[in-house]
């Protein structure tokens, strides 16, 4: 059975994008770039909520040679796995190998998970929020840039309470601070 994984990177202060939906102050540098890359390999399916599916869908058409390698790498990784953009208002996609769901079930996840050979990306926090409630989410891997942003879009849901596990943890050169946890039960809400 493949893994659900949530990836963020956020503030010190959980937000995903400040007050007026900035979110530069997370842009990685080439070393955080490389080692999100590596992370990334293993997906075969990216589960997007529309705003970051129009944020992601960049790297659909980045292929010029004049690019870093570290992006060049991750549009490669990206343009080869799946999408599924969970939207109400978005009529039509952007990229190939992507497909729009109306609505989240969480069956349909679930069922997803078990026939899957790679593992599933979610990201979103309204679409993780779901994945979080309802049990479906196996591991959180947390990119903590050091601001303080103080209010704006926050990674995590509230009213959730989930117990982790700490699988690995690594502070790199700029200050970025990475955490991965596994999901250790059920949640309670």
């Amino acid at each position: 059975m493949a893994k659900l994984i949530c990836t963020a990177m956020t503030s010190l202060d959980g937000y995903i994008a400040d007050e007026k939906g900035n979110f530069e102050w997370a842009a990685p540098d080439t070393e955080v770039h490389a080692f999100v890359n590596d992370l990334e390999r293993p997906i075969g399916t990216y589960l997007y909520g529309r705003r970051l599916y129009e944020t992601m869908v960049f790297w659909e058409t980045l292929a010029t040679p004049d690019q870093p390698p570290v992006m060049l790498d991750y549009a490669r990784l990206w343009q080869a796995a799946d999408k599924i953009v969970y939207s109400t208002t978005l009529d039509d996609v952007r990229s190939a190998r992507t497909r729009i769901s109306r609505t989240f079930d969480p069956d349909a996840v679930r069922q997803l998970k078990d026939s899957a050979s790679r593992d599933l990306s979610i990201g979103g926090p309204t679409l993780a929020a779901h994945a979080f409630r309802a049990g479906l989410v196996d591991e959180v891997r947390l990119f903590v840039s050091p601001v303080i942003v103080g209010g704006g879009t926050p990674f995590l849901p509230g009213g959730l309470r989930q117990r982790l596990v700490t699988l690995d943890e690594r502070g790199f050169d700029g200050g970025v601070v990475y955490t991965c946890y596994r999901v250790a039960g059920p949640p309670s809400l």
